[in-house]
This record gives structure tokens, C-alpha cells and sequence, in this order.
């Protein structure tokens, strides 16, 4: 059986890995399991790439085929799609996007009613469904085949909640805004305008090819410069289905998920609203997360890379808090998945409650230097390295050599036959020296 599901749902070049023949397998498999029989509808929702309209009627025919109605959202982010679905009563959220790669690729992602991404037991089950030599569905016929039902109303209801988040007018701060040519594109600047911001907004106009191109959340180089050319009070940048944000300070300073954390975490801490007085990162956050965090009394756990073991430990431990360097924050009291509008809102309500500059913010932690080298191993031994005694043995040499002030961090790739060898400290030239070495090592022994 073949493997269709990554780490956040199914990804693929639009029309050539992923087609639309396998866009109606998914919208049949996914809707017959997650609805379990039920009659009720779908919500929909697509970011701006050429390819949505072509996935999404493929997938709205394998939905309805079982007898799912469909509710055309539109573009519309991914964390609106988690929302509206388990607050208005959908059976299946599903969101057509590849997040922040290329035009040319796309992805389908479910969210179950209750707004959460699919566990990997259910991803299984769908995989066994398309694959199955079987019939697996039941006949729908007559008035049991699903509608296409109108509704335009989900993108205000979507804003609406937003406004919930702050408490705060926005009146005398300006903000710069980077949509990423993606799903924020025409909701951002309203929004942020109806609660007294000024608003000077670049990459809005999307045409369906230029997602992502140059600009977004992984190009936070724009967004810098933008702040800088207007004298913007913060700069806030997104990828493709605007679960992400990096956001800049007034100096064109980049704030990215670690330093956002430790903004929150600290706001959320006084005022007694930080369960356990605990964050959830991962074990690519940076150490001066810790170590800041040690010092106003919080304690960072760490989970295995993506969002959705961020997402397990909080719900596990009635966290209410995580997230990402990546910029991918979690705030489980609001929403069930990263939302990167929301997370500016936040940000925005700190400074004003604080009356500071976001430098100022921006300083509470210090960013150790991290040096990612990959790898390349055999694929069928990049999960097993730690059988091997003399890598165990190379990476606690190294280890030994920082004397607790700094870290290895050794973690397979999930799509490639990579190991990312990852190392923190101070020393830049020294964590260069030995990331590389252990790289080289690492190669050697399991290539």
C-alpha cells in the first residue's frame, strides 16, 4: 500500500502527483469515515493557487458521491476552516493548500468536527479505504447524493471572531502587512483597518501563480524592508494558508516563533492566565527560549518537530499555549491549530496593554546561533542511526565538548533520505566545525 499522508495532510505537485482522480478517492474515503453515516455537509476552503479550482471540484464530487453536502468557502485560511468547523456544525472541514510551497504544488488537509487535524490512526483508515481492492462505500442514489450548498456568510463570521480575540482599539499604531499573494489577501487589511490601524499592505494581488513567490513568511526580508520605509510600528508577514506568521519589530528586527512564545508566555504569565506555568515547543526551539523562560518562573516542554505533537502535548496536558520557530502558534483557549492573523492580534494587544515598542518585546530573549547540516543516508537506515554505538558515541563527544552550553539535535527527514544534524551554542565557527563533522560521520557510517 502507498503512503499519501506527510506530515500535514496530502502534498504534491497539482495535476501530476497530485491529480484529480486522487482528489475524489480522498473527498470519498475522508467523507465517508469522518461523517460515520451522518447526513450533514462539508466546509471547503482553498488558498489562491491556479490549481484549487481543478482539486476542489474533484474533491466536492468524490464528497458528495457519498452523500456529503458541500459548502463552498472560498479562499479562506487554513485556521478559519478549523474554526468554522467545529463552531458552526460541519461534519468535515477540508482545506485545499501546500501552505508555503510553490504554485505548482497543492495539498489536501481534513479537520474532523471538532476542528482538529486528523490523527494518524484515521489518515490510516483512509489510506486502506482508497487502496482496498474491496468495495468500501455504500450506494448513494437518488436524494441521498450531496448539494452543493451557499452560504456567504463564513468569511464574516470568520472576522467576527477574530475581533473577539483583543479587547484592545488599535488607534496610533501602523502596520506593515505582507499577505504572501495567499489567503490573507483580502481579509487582512480590513480587518486590521476596523479597529483604528493604519494599514500599508504589500503582496496582496494574487494572480494564482505568484503564492509564495519571493515574498511571505519564508521571505521576511520584505517585510523588514517595508517596516522600515513607512516607520511602521510592526511588520507581519504570512505564508500561503496563513496558519504562520514572522513579524518584525520597528527597527526591522525579524520575531520568529521562539521570540513570539516568550512574548506571550510572559504577558500570559502575568496575568495568571498560563496553565501550569508551561510552554510547548519543540526540539528545534531555540535554547534562549529555555533559559528565558526559566527566568520568569516557565518551563518549556519539548515535543518531536510539527504542529500537530505541539497540538497532542497541549491537549494531553491542558497547555494552552505552543508552537513553532517556524512562526506556527498554537492558543488552544481560541482555536485547535496555528493561526497567524490571530497571533498578530495578540501581539498587537500586548503592546498596546504593555505600552511598549515591540523591540523592546523582542529583547526578553536572546537567540542562540543554530547550524543545520543534512545528511544524506540510505533510506532504510535514517530512522535507525541511534542503533548504531560509535554515532551514539560521536554525537555525546560533542555534546561533552559545549559542557551544557549548547545542544546536538539529530532528527531524520520525514519526506527525504536526509539526517538534519542540528546544532546550537555560542560559538558560531565552532558550531559550524562540528555540525559538519558529525554530518560527515553520520554520512559515512549509514550511507
Amino acid at each position: 500500500m502507498g503512503k499519501l499522508f506527510g506530515t500535514d495532510g496530502v502534498r504534491g505537485i497539482a495535476n501530476l502527483e497530485l491529480t484529480p482522480e486522487l482528489a475524489y478517492k480522498l473527498g470519498r474515503a475522508a467523507g465517508s469515515i469522518l461523517a460515520k453515516d451522518k447526513k450533514g455537509t462539508a466546509l471547503i476552503a482553498r488558498d489562491t493557487r491556479l490549481s484549487g479550482d481543478l482539486l476542489e471540484s474533484s474533491l466536492i464530487a468524490g464528497l458528495m458521491s457519498v452523500g456529503i453536502d458541500v459548502e463552498l468557502a472560498g479562499v479562506m485560511p487554513t485556521p478559519a476552516c478549523a474554526y468554522l468547523t467545529k463552531n458552526f456544525g460541519y461534519l468535515v472541514g477540508v482545506v485545499i493548500s501546500a501552505s508555503h510551497n510553490p504554485y505548482e504544488y497543492n495539498g489536501i488537509k481534513f479537520f474532523t468536527n471538532d476542528g482538529y487535524k486528523l490523527p494518524d490512526k484515521t489518515e490510516e483508515q483512509i489510506e486502506n479505504h482508497i487502496f482496498s481492492d474491496t468495495r468500501v462505500y455504500k450506494k448513494v442514489v437518488k436524494d441521498q447524493v450531496g448539494r452543493i450548498v451557499k452560504n456567504d456568510k463564513t468569511k464574516h463570521r470568520y472576522a467576527e471572531y477574530l475581533k473577539t480575540l483583543v479587547d484592545q482599539r488599535l488607534d496610533g499604531l501602523k502596520i506593515a502587512l505582507d499577505t504572501g499573494n495567499g489567503a490573507l489577501s483580502d481579509i487582512a487589511e480590513d480587518l486590521l483597518k476596523s479597529l483604528g490601524a493604519e494599514v500599508v499592505i504589500i503582496n496582496n494581488k494574487p494572480d494564482g501563480k505568484n503564492i509564495n513567490d519571493s515574498c511571505g513568511s519564508t521571505n521576511p526580508e520584505l517585510i523588514a524592508k517595508l517596516v522600515k520605509e513607512t516607520s511602521a510600528d510592526i511588520g507581519m508577514s504570512f505564508d500561503g494558508d496563513a496558519d504562520r506568521i514572522i513579524a518584525v519589530d520597528e527597527k526591522g528586527r525579524i520575531i520568529d516563533g521562539d521570540h513570539i512564545l516568550a512574548i506571550c508566555a510572559t504577558y500570559l504569565k502575568k496575568e495568571n492566565k498560563l496553565p501550569g506555568n508551561t510552554v510547548v515547543g519543540t526540539i528545534m526551539s531555540n535554547i534562549g527560549l529555555e533559559r528565558y523562560l526559566k527566568t520568569i518562573g516557565v518551563d518549556l516542554v519539548h515535543t518531536k518537530v510539527g504542529d500537530r505533537y505541539v497540538l497532542e502535548e497541549m491537549i494531553d496536558k491542558g497547555y494552552i499555549i505552543g508552537g513553532e520557530q517556524s512562526g506556527h502558534i498554537i492558543f488552544l483557549d481560541s482555536n485547535t491549530t496555528g493561526d497567524g492573523l490571530a497571533t498578530g492580534l495578540h501581539l498587537l494587544e500586548i503592546m498596546k496593554k504593555s505600552n511598549k515598542k515591540l523591540s523592546e518585546l523582542n529583547d526578553l530573549m536572546t537567540t542562540y546561533p543554530q547550524v543545520l547540516v543534512n545528511a544524506n543516508v540510505r533510506t532504510d537506515l535514517k530512522n535507525r542511526y541511534m542503533e548504531f554505538d560509535d554515532i551514539k558515541e560521536k554525537i555525546k563527544e560533542i555534546e561533552d565538548k559545549f559542557k551544557g552550553e549548547g545542544r546536538v539535535v539529530i532528527r531524520p527527514s520525514g519526506t527525504e533520505s536526509k539526517i538534519r544534524v542540528m546544532i546550537e551554542g555560542e560559538d558560531i565557527d565552532l558550531l559550524n566545525k562540528y555540525a559538519n563533522e558529525l554530518a560527515e560521520f553520520i554520512e559515512d557510517k549509514l550511507n
